[in-house]
């Protein structure tokens, strides 16, 4: 999108906006497969059948740029994409797969942004227990778990280092009681 000059956003003669229109194109597919419930399986065979010729008209207009004299942020865009038609190809072999790394990036995140945090602990010790929590938090949110209420909620048990295993069992975010208490 840092490609297209302000004001060409619509200017379909525009090299780069041509390229974007490839990519909503798949993006509009993807979400029309989310809306409709479809399966890995069905998600596959509809991708191979909808996006591959998108994604190889993509590819042969791709050859056919040429590197601009004006736009680095284009050419840049242009190597990044020849760089990665291999795996651009790999996503319609795998109903699994996403078009997107964004879900990924997304979940890195807050590590990411922890780092620049953990610059400031002490001690190994202090840097531990950050990344305990930090554990916690990310384990919280990919069990469905409103984080806080989860944290406040194994406070308020205080586990220790007594603790059998069926006591923490019960703790930990996939069991019965934390998904009825916290989500």
């Amino acid at each position: 999108m840092d490609a297209i000059p302000k004001g060409s956003e619509k200017d379909l003669s525009n090299p780069a906006v041509q390229g974007v229109a490839y990519c909503d194109k798949l993006f509009r597919y993807e979400r029309i497969y989310k809306e409709q419930g479809l399966s890995h399986e069905q998600r596959q065979k509809r991708r191979m059948k909808d996006e591959k010729p998108v994604v190889d008209a993509f590819i042969k207009w791709l050859d056919q740029q040429k590197m601009s004299a004006s736009s680095n942020k284009f050419n840049k865009a242009l190597t990044y994409a020849r760089n990665r038609q291999d795996i651009l190809l790999t996503y319609l072999e795998d109903g699994r797969c996403s078009l997107s790394n964004n879900m990924s990036e997304n979940s890195i995140r807050p590590v990411v942004v922890g780092r620049k945090n953990w610059l400031f602990s002490d001690t190994v010790g202090g840097a531990e227990a950050s990344m305990g929590i930090y554990t916690i938090v990310e384990m919280a949110k990919f069990h469905g778990l409103d984080p806080y209420k989860y944290m406040k909620y194994i406070l308020e048990q205080r586990p220790s280092y007594r603790s059998t295993d069926e006591e923490l069992e019960k703790l930990a975010p996939w069991s019965s009681s934390c998904q009825e208490i916290c989500k």
